[in-house]
This record gives C-alpha cells, structure tokens and sequence, in this order.
C-alpha cells in the first residue's frame, strides 16, 4: 500500500494566520505512489508547508477574477515545487513517483488540481461531474503531448515503463530541470462555482476507476447517504464496491460532503440567497439530511 492521502475539514482553523480568508476552507489530497511509497509519504508529510506555508498563498476577504488566478497559480507552483523536492531529497529514491490530486475549497469556490490517474467527481443533483482527466497514455491529449516531448507509447505505457503520463517524483526517468520532457509534474486545474445542487465530492485513486464508472461511484456515495448520513462510512463502501468488483490496486477515497445551512462566517452558494452558508463537513446536519432527501425524492 503506498497511498496516501490528507484530510483537513477546516483549513483556516490549521494554518490560523496564515490563511485569512473570512468563508469556510478546506483541503482534500490524494497521492498515489509507485516505485516504493517514499514520494507519497514525503507529500503527505510536506504539503502543507509546500502549497500553503511556504507559498505566499494569496490573501483577501473578496471571490474575484484576481484572487482566483493567484490561488491557481500558487497551486501549479506547489506542484512544481514539490516535484524539485523530490529530486533535491537526498533520502528519496529517484524511481519513487507518486500521482497528486487536490482539491481546495475556499467559500463557494472549489479548485481540483491533479497529475496523473487519481480522479476528483462531483454530485451534482445525483449526476456525476468529473473534475479531473485522468493522465493515462490512453487519454489523447496526452498521448499527443508525450510523442511530441519526445516520448513513446509502448503497450500502454509511457517510455515502456510507467502507466501515468504526470507525476511528481520519478526522477529516473525526467529530463534535467529544465529541460522538456515526456513525464511532467504540471497540474491539469478545473475551478467551479458551488451551488445548491452539488452534494458531495469523491476523491479517490485509480483502483477505484478501474472498475467502476464515476456515475457508479455517485450513486453508490448517494444511497449511503440516504441511508446512514456519513461520508466516512460512504468511503468505506464505495472501497468495498471496489474490491468486490476486483480491483486488483490499493484503495485510497475520500468523500466531502457540501452542506447548505445557516451558520456565521460563511459566504452564500447563491448571491441572492443571502442565508445559504456552504460548509465542509464529515457529516451532514438533521436539517440539511432533510434537505438532501428531498433532492433526492425530487429526482426519482
């Protein structure tokens, strides 16, 4: 097992200072190691300290054009960064690699950023959202971007070797700094706005997306919900949908639900719904369960 992941409900209560930004925070990775689990314990160990810590993560009380390309500039850069430290880590051993998805919610805003074949899908009143594309050989666009870096394709693997075509880490097989390669550590970044209709996320790596569709995965996460309102407990079914479909990786999910209720500190999902708070939580309130139950008659 050489997955790791973070789980941080409430961002602004861990960095304290470091983060001044009035709404509701949070902070969600997923790393997926191969080549040994040093990359992926060296993320888990340092992200903080590499996406917020030593980030200059930009400040303000303000969701604008501005502030968002800030934020995703210092998220490319922390995956950047944290593909050097790797490289620059005498103790890391250069074939260790490992896949990074994060997902970042500030307020209403969420950012999903994500190199290599972890996935990020979002509920949005019961339909499934992808919010990441899974970095794999056969995905075309980065088929193109390999061969034309100077890469190959062999039986689905990139350079013959590796099933990914993003990663941090795997410094066997990178280029010196500098220098383009076929393996990158660039994050694919997606942004959205968060309304009423989205419920929950599922973060998890691919031994979950092997054998399931990311529709399978929502309506799986769904009935949980309805039946017992915790997202641990989802996780762990969703895990164990995996295995009995035979998922022959590790299995590493995450699932964040989205709550709409009164509460202070927090932004509206809806401007002009001025008493709709978003929060990130592990569990969902009597009255929000309400809620969702009624969203999910409606759909039926």
């Amino acid at each position: 097992m050489e997955d790791e992941h973070i789980r941080i409900d409430d961002l602004s209560a861990h960095l304290g200072s470091l983060l001044m930004f009035s709404a509701p925070s949070a902070f969600y990775g997923v790393f997926d190691g191969h080549g040994g689990s040093d990359a992926a314990a060296y993320m888990k160990n340092h992200a903080m300290k590499l996406f917020f810590e030593d980030a200059a993560f930009p400040q303000t009380s303000q969701e604008d054009e501005m502030f968002a390309e800030s934020v995703e500039d210092s998220v490319r850069k922390a995956f950047l960064r944290a593909d050097l430290a790797l490289s620059d880590d005498s103790v890391i051993n250069r074939s260790s690699g490992t896949t990074a998805l994060t997902a970042l919610v500030l307020g209403r805003q969420l950012l999903v950023a994500n190199a290599g074949d972890c996935r990020a899908v979002l509920c949005r009143k019961g339909v499934a959202v992808e919010m990441s594309k899974d970095h794999r050989p056969t995905y075309d666009a980065e088929r193109q971007r390999v061969i034309a870096s100077g890469g190959y394709i062999e039986d689905g693997y990139l350079n013959g070797v590796l099933s990914v075509t993003r990663a941090l880490g795997d410094w066997d097989m990178k280029l010196p700094h500098g220098s383009p390669s076929p393996l990158i550590a660039e994050p694919e970044i997606c942004w959205t706005t968060l309304t009423e209709d989205d419920e929950f996320l599922i973060i998890g790596c691919d031994g979950i997306w092997d054998v399931m569709t990311s529709q399978h995965a929502v309506s799986t996460v769904r009935r949980g919900l309805r039946r017992h309102d915790d997202p641990e407990r989802c996780a762990r079914e969703l895990a164990m949908e995996a295995k009995r479909l035979k998922t022959f990786d590790n299995l590493t999910v995450i699932v964040v639900c989205f709550v709409s209720e009164l509460g202070g500190g927090s932004v509206p999902l809806e401007p002009a719904a001025s008493n709709s708070r978003l929060r990130c939580c592990k569990s969902l309130s009597p009255e929000a369960l309400s809620k969702l139950r009624r969203w999910l008659d409606s759909d039926e």
